[in-house]
């Protein structure tokens, strides 16, 4: 299913931004209000609720003992899948993964693996035999545009907030206990920031009927101390060397407003 912009709407988008003005009064630059509530699911070892304005997301951590990567025998491993409800979007189908929700989870993914965010040396229990994976697994509650930054918030929260039992072998077998547990050990911080171009115009945060106008996208992962770590290009316009260089600039200046609600 599709959902058209009707062109007067798109009209008045474009005209706001060639002003440097946006539908809801806010600067080119600013993102809507944030919030940030974790330990929102009791059955999840981590959870995190995010709202960027309207849209809202929802991340659990489930973690639990596996065998590592033949070519990894002692680090753990990160598994990243996401939920688009159509409750959340009436674009959103029921069945198996779309392009978007595919493409939503790797970027997100890939801003946590690329960043080292989570120590994955410390997830291993018994090199070659016993790892830590985790699970994450993102939900899409309300999508009134920007997933990318909503969600990497989310997992970042979500992921700060995980304990795991204490883990031991006895008789070459893994023994979890709950009553004991410990942080999951991190590294670093990341957060996204997404952006639109309009026109001539480049703007963050998007809303849904921005997103729906813009000719381009650019996703900018970058860590609290201003390293990028991961970056994609959606729609079908090209970005100039000019646009792309003002994305990471602004990217890294806000990077460290997002993880202050952290």
């Amino acid at each position: 299913m599709v959902d058209i912009v009707p062109e007067i709407t798109k009209e008045s988008i474009i005209n706001l931004a060639v002003n440097d003005k946006r539908e809801d009064g806010r600067e080119l630059d600013e993102y809507r209000d944030i919030s940030i509530e974790t330990d929102v699911i009791s059955k999840a070892e981590g959870s995190a609720r995010v709202k960027i304005g309207d849209t809202q997301v929802i991340v659990g951590i489930k973690p639990q003992i596996g065998a590592p990567f033949p070519d990894t025998p002692d680090l753990g491993v990160l598994m990243t899948n996401c939920e688009m409800l159509p409750m959340a979007d009436p674009t959103f189908e029921p069945g198996p993964p779309s392009e978007d929700s595919i493409e939503l989870a790797r970027v997100v993914d890939r801003g946590i693996r690329e960043s080292e965010l989570v120590d994955l040396d410390k997830l291993c229990v018994e090199e070659g035999k016993h790892v830590w994976m985790l699970f994450i697994d993102l939900h899409i509650i309300d999508n009134c545009g920007n997933l990318f930054d909503a969600c990497e918030l989310a997992v970042m929260a979500a992921l700060k907030s995980t304990k795991l039992p204490s883990a031991s072998i006895a008789d070459d077998e893994v023994v979890l206990d709950h009553e004991n547990t410990i942080d999951l050990p991190i590294n670093n911080e990341v957060a996204m920031c997404t952006f639109v171009k309009i026109g001539d115009k480049l703007i963050l945060d998007p809303t849904l009927n921005e997103e729906k106008v813009a000719s381009a996208r650019l996703n900018v992962g970058v860590t609290k101390d201003g390293n990028i770590c991961a970056m994609q290009k959606g729609g079908i316009s090209p970005l100039t060397k000019e646009d792309i260089f003002y994305c990471v600039d602004k990217a890294v200046s806000k990077t460290k407003e997002l993880v202050e609600y952290l």
